[in-house]
């Protein structure tokens, strides 16, 4: 499906296959663009809902264009890095919503991707100020970050974790990633380890069990 817009292109190519066709011209992403991607990720949205079987969570078509973008400029800025320093605010925008669940999930269609692009950006220059924007929305839309390092102390888990979708989503994606570190976060530790139930050996043999003192 090849529309002629690189944002789109690069997108719908993402979440069809995986990978990325990366465009060295650093462009101002369009309010039709921005409208298509929203009705696309809208029909992505209900794809993946059919996996978790919930009408609670609606698709927010803004947190998942705003992501998107997010995205895909981060994507050029690791192979472009001349003369834009100066870019980073409007190409990296901020979200102007406080994230919720519905916001979170939705963003998560492209977020997902985010961490292996912080991680080259790192890898490259653990001192680039553009690791620590991305590190700072990741930690903000942390769904989306299960599995890399990020300093979540703050979250209240119980107020979190919440909406039971939600909550079995989150958890579910720390069993596929293997997040041991938010794995033994005693709250979080619990409700996995009730899950397992007797079949915790099966799901996750080597999780240790938390108790708190």
């Amino acid at each position: 499906m090849q529309t002629g817009s690189p944002f789109l292109d690069t997108i719908f190519l993402l979440r069809k296959s995986g990978s990325m066709t990366v465009f060295s011209n650093l462009q101002e992403i369009s309010k039709k663009e921005e409208i298509e991607a929203g009705d696309y990720f809208e029909t992505e949205f209900e794809k993946e809902r059919l996996e978790f079987l919930s009408q609670e969570i609606e698709c927010h078509k803004e947190a998942a264009v705003w992501a998107a973008k997010v995205l895909y400029h981060s994507t050029q800025l690791y192979l472009i890095r001349e003369n834009t320093a100066k870019d980073l605010d409007k190409l990296i925008p901020k979200l102007k919503i406080t994230p919720d669940v519905s916001s979170m999930v939705s963003a998560d269609l492209s977020l997902r991707f985010l961490p292996q692009i912080v991680s080259l950006l790192h890898a490259a220059d653990p001192h680039d100020p553009l690791v620590g924007i991305l590190e700072d929305i990741l930690t903000q839309f942390h769904y989306s970050g299960i599995g890399y390092h990020l300093n979540l102390e703050r979250i209240n888990w119980e107020k979190e974790l919440m909406n039971k979708t939600y909550r079995k989503l989150y958890l579910e994606r720390i069993v596929k990633k293997k997040a041991y570190e938010l794995a033994e976060i005693p709250y979080i530790n619990k409700l996995l380890i009730s899950e397992f139930g007797m079949y915790k050996d099966s799901f996750w043999k080597e999780l240790k069990i938390i108790t708190e003192e």
